[in-house]
């Protein structure tokens, strides 16, 4: 089967601002007919004739709603960030299979976290703290030299906080509402971090002091 014969396209949409649209997004949603993603994505393309369908939690009843349209309509899923990362890529994946799906990929929140803290983000190690902590043993992260965490809660950032400290010596950049105009990079301390208020579209760098060397 073809790419352009795929009648599910899953674009990636970038951490917020339109700027970080690709060409290959826009084209897609040009010639959308159904276009499904959160409130927040929808805005980001005033101007398309698609049918539009809002994503809220109940993600079945979207898969259901994509099922029945399915082949009827050429549909666009978009999703924050990159469909790598965390993101409505893998539940619509699982439900209709890789063979029906074209996933255009877009910048994540992780790469422009790393991006504003100048540093690269090779062998980093990502972990999502953005609805429940991660379950994990914080000497299997010891020997990490970057870690980025997506945060955006109060106890997301104590846990991260916590693990700092487990970690230490760490520098900390608290970075908030990237490529959004009230984009903000903070570097803190641990103690600082578990008292902290945070946007929910938040990623947290723990980084060894190494890294800026190189």
């Amino acid at each position: 089967m073809a790419m352009t014969d795929r009648p599910i396209i899953i674009v990636g949409c970038g951490p917020g601002s339109p700027e970080y649209l690709t060409d290959a997004a826009r084209h897609a949603v040009e010639h959308a007919g159904l276009l499904i993603g959160a409130d927040r994505l929808l805005e980001l393309f005033p101007d398309t004739k698609a049918e539009r369908i809002a994503v809220g939690a109940d993600i079945a009843a979207v898969l259901h709603t994509m099922e029945i349209r399915l082949g009827k309509v050429p549909m666009v899923v978009l999703v924050t960030g990159d469909p790598g990362m965390h993101s409505l890529a893998r539940p619509v994946l699982r439900h209709f299979g890789r063979a029906l799906c074209r996933i255009i990929p877009g910048v994540s929140s992780v790469q422009a976290a790393f991006a504003a803290a100048g540093v690269d983000w090779m062998n980093a190690r990502i972990l999502s703290a953005h609805k429940t902590v991660p379950d994990i043993d914080p000497r299997e992260l010891a020997p990490v030299d970057k870690i980025a965490v997506l945060a955006g809660s109060p106890a997301a950032l104590r846990w991260i906080g916590e693990l700092a400290e487990r970690l230490a010596p760490r520098w900390i950049f608290v970075c908030e509402e990237l490529t959004l105009p009230g984009e903000t990079v903070t570097k803190v301390s641990a103690e600082m971090l578990a008292r902290m208020e945070a946007s929910p579209r938040t990623v947290v760098l723990l980084l060894r002091p190494g890294v800026w060397d190189v």
